[in-house]
């Protein structure tokens, strides 16, 4: 295969990807971009467990390396590797191999639906009705990276984003979708099969999950039976809807009390807990403390190192 050669000179696409990260992403933390669609992450150490529900995105490992779990599945990530998921999942990150020299960098692209589907249009609408996780682990290729760059080195040109991106980032996931886990992709959003089925269910429980969950109503709004929502949920996020709906209520109310400071009673019923015991019980199951003492940890960590 031939080098890709970009116009700065740089050969291999991964390694000016590095030095873009590395500009665009200059300390540690999160950082959103022009393009609303990307952002990037840098760390400087190895990281505790990071609970998340991911958007649907396409991550790229760019240096340091990752792992993401998700039920009792887990994907090692190392340079060059990519995650990607068209629905949003409860997973949970460890940031393995990261130091001040050589800092952890990735980035991530949210996949918008309606850009797949117009792929899919103009290109093969296979269907499979076979049921997969809803994250898989793939290989950047060269074609790949390369549209990469050329997206985030539009950040240097913003007058050029606008007409530019959009079709970048088609190519993007055209790339990706051209692959094997081009079938994968595809189930969620053709409408008919079980993934696309499920990806409504998230949604719905996304959009509402401060109230109490119906699985009777829910599978009448995904088009299944409550035993087929059940089963096929699992499948696709390693959970149960209900077991998903905790997730993103302890989640979200993690949240709150960081950047809120609420009371733990107060976080618990702004997420739908009735019972503030019930509410710190869980939390310790999922986060390991309770509460506040969670919170304080957390900032604790947070907190720049003056050594």
């Amino acid at each position: 295969m031939n080098d890709v050669v970009s116009p700065s000179g740089i050969s291999d696409p991964l390694q000016e990807l590095t030095l873009l990260l590395q500009r665009n992403a200059p300390s540690d933390g999160t950082h959103p971009s022009a393009l609303p669609e990307l952002c990037f992450r840098r760390a400087s150490q190895v990281s505790e467990p990071k609970h998340s529900v991911n958007l649907p995105s396409l991550y790229v490992i760019v240096q340091g390396s990752k792992t993401a779990a998700l039920g009792g599945d887990h994907y090692q990530c190392n340079p060059g590797d990519y995650l990607v998921s068209p629905v949003h999942l409860p997973v949970i990150g460890i940031i393995t191999e990261a130091s001040p020299e050589l800092p952890y960098l990735s980035l991530q692209l949210t996949i918008h639906p309606d850009v797949i589907l117009d792929i899919i249009r103009r290109s093969s609408p296979e269907l499979d009705s076979k049921t997969e996780r809803g994250i898989l682990l793939g290989q950047s290729d060269a074609p790949l990276l390369d549209g990469l760059v050329r997206l985030v080195r539009l950040l240097d040109t913003p007058e050029d984003m606008e007409f530019l991106a959009p079709m970048i980032i088609r190519e993007i996931l055209y790339r990706v979708m051209k692959g094997e886990q081009g079938a994968f992709i595809r189930q969620f959003s053709i409408t008919g099969s079980y993934s696309h089925s499920i990806s409504r269910a998230i949604q719905l429980i996304n959009r509402d999950f401060a109230k109490p969950l119906m699985i009777g109503e829910l599978a009448k709004e995904a088009n299944m039976s409550p035993s087929s929502l059940h089963k096929h949920f699992k499948k696709i996020t390693a959970i149960s809807p209900l077991q998903y709906q905790k997730a993103l209520r302890l989640q979200t109310a993690r949240r709150l009390l960081l950047s809120e400071g609420l009371e733990a009673a107060d976080a618990g019923f702004r997420v739908g807990y009735e019972s503030p015991s019930q509410f710190s019980r869980e939390y310790v199951r999922m986060f390991g403390r309770p509460p506040m003492n969670d919170v304080k940890h957390l900032r604790n960590t947070m907190s720049p190192r003056t050594d």
